[in-house]
């Protein structure tokens, strides 16, 4: 038993709902296009899951989040793909693949062939038992990667108001759950292993900003230690969770949220693997030329940095989408993906988002006692990273661009003084075309915006270039008289 398709996607994810409307923007025909998901839902923002389905008010349920809402685009229901004439295989597992054979067989039995595959199978939450722990299993224990795990964390939850909760990590899923489980009226602890939370992205001042927040909302943060065992009563619920450093943390609920993992078992030994991913090219595409790789699962050339990153958030897994799709539908008329890394997280009344790579010499700015305040970051005397928090639109915007353009800087106090008025001074520029070599805090390029000198070798440069221009002339003058 078996059908073929010209496109078949696996995964269900946030990547998988962007290409399928991508795939039918660029004109695929009906029955052309798959889509195979060990869920029973299909794709959906799966943001939305540690967000506003957690709410006690008015929580976000589906239809109302399913792709692509997140990006103000169409909201692609089963009626949708049904009326575009994708077939969807859902609730379903591939059990293997074979790529030169360009076949997928799913744990029904089903074998389904394609010309091209986009693989979209994401990432999976670690587990306590990889780090030799037990207890995932407990009635009260909660993970939070998809809609059926969401569903149980509110069920949960909802047993638990005025209770204790333990959240393990201190990344994403930590804050943002430890965050809806305050305004569920739950006591929280957290408890990582790092000096501060969002140990990837913050620096220790800007988490401290956030950490002073969430204590004055009653949070708890044990930091420095992990877990080592669970008190269980005989009903199989945890009643109290035991770490390394002797702390005994009473709990009604515990949250888990350590890491994820790309999804890759499929394919190992078939295609390139890369940074715990699939490798791809500036297309997207792998070391097979009819597999695509888009999201968390694949690992691509960010050019803005010469290297390959796997990035695990859904703006990325949302454009890559996207970019496959126009890659495999109009190859010639499609560049090299070319993404500026983005982040954003938002928490009680706090918003935040972060561009770029948080390396280099980090220059705070803005006021840490009030609601606006960020980062730069600079690597080898260029800017190649910013973060904001309680920004507007503009200001955003604004950081984007500057953070794309890598100007380089040549005072960081100076800098510092102007914070997030270097931002938008330098986003008001016209893109230099073609593109001159980075422009540079101070000599030309958008340091020009600033309407004053900043150094005093201002003038002494343009003597430098004067000069030299005059001894070109010079010599070519005398060159074409030889001539």
């Amino acid at each position: 038993m078996g059908r073929a398709f010209v496109y078949v996607i696996i995964g269900g994810g946030v990547a998988a709902g962007y290409a399928a409307l991508e795939f039918t923007k660029r004109g695929v025909s009906q029955g052309e296009l798959c889509i195979i998901s060990e869920e029973s839902v299909v794709p959906y923002e799966r943001p939305a899951l540690s967000k506003g389905f957690l709410l006690p008010e008015a929580p976000a349920r589906l239809p109302s989040f399913h792709t692509c809402v997140g990006a103000n685009e169409e909201r692609l229901t089963p009626k949708w793909y049904k009326e575009h004439g994708i077939e969807l295989v859902l609730g379903t597992r591939v059990k293997s693949a074979d790529v030169k054979r360009k076949t997928l067989l799913t744990a029904t039995g089903e074998t389904i062939s394609y010309k091209i595959l986009i693989v979209a199978t994401g990432a999976r939450a670690l587990k306590l038992e990889e780090f030799g722990l037990s207890g995932s299993d407990a009635a009260n224990v909660c993970y939070l990667r998809d809609v059926a795990d969401a569903t149980r964390l509110v069920d949960v939850m909802q047993s638990c108001t005025g209770g204790n909760a333990v959240v393990i990590g201190g990344g994403y899923i930590g804050m943002e759950c430890a965050a809806s489980l305050v305004i569920n009226k739950i006591n929280v602890t957290m408890v990582f292993p790092e000096a501060h939370c969002m140990a990837r992205l913050f620096t220790p001042k800007i988490a401290s900003y956030y950490e002073d927040f969430y204590t004055a909302k009653g949070v708890k943060f044990i930091k420095g230690t992990v877990l080592s065992s669970f008190d269980m009563n005989s009903n199989g619920k945890v009643t109290a969770v035991n770490l390394r450093d002797g702390n005994h943390l009473s709990a009604d609920m515990v949250v888990v949220g350590i890491g994820i993992r790309p999804n890759t078992a499929l394919f190992e030994g078939q295609l390139t693997l890369d940074k715990g991913g699939i490798k791809v090219n500036g297309r997207m595409q792998t070391s097979n030329s009819s597999v695509y790789a888009v999201g968390d699962v694949a690992a691509f050339p960010v050019k803005l940095f010469g290297e390959s990153r796997r990035l695990e958030h859904v703006d990325s897994a949302r454009k890559s989408a996207k970019h496959a799709v126009a890659a495999i539908m109009e190859p010639e008329k499609t560049d090299e993906f070319d993404y500026l890394p983005f982040f954003y997280s938002r928490v009680f009344t706090l918003s935040w988002q972060f561009y770029g790579d948080g390396v280099g010499e980090i220059v705070h700015f803005g006021d840490f006692s009030g609601t606006t305040f960020g980062a730069y970051w600079v690597s080898k005397g260029h800017l190649v990273g910013s973060f904001l928090e309680g920004g507007t639109k503009e200001q955003y915007e604004a950081l984007s661009k500057v953070t794309r353009l890598k100007p380089a800087i040549e005072d960081v106090a100076e800098l510092q003084r102007q914070g997030l008025g270097f931002a938008l001074l330098v986003s008001q520029e016209p893109e230099p075309e073609p593109a001159p070599p980075s422009p540079s805090l101070g000599v030309g390029g958008p340091a020009l915006a600033l309407g004053r000198p900043l150094y005093a070798w201002h003038a002494t440069a343009g003597v430098i270039v004067a000069a030299s221009v005059a001894v070109f002339a010079y010599w070519y003058g005398r060159k074409r008289r030889r001539w």
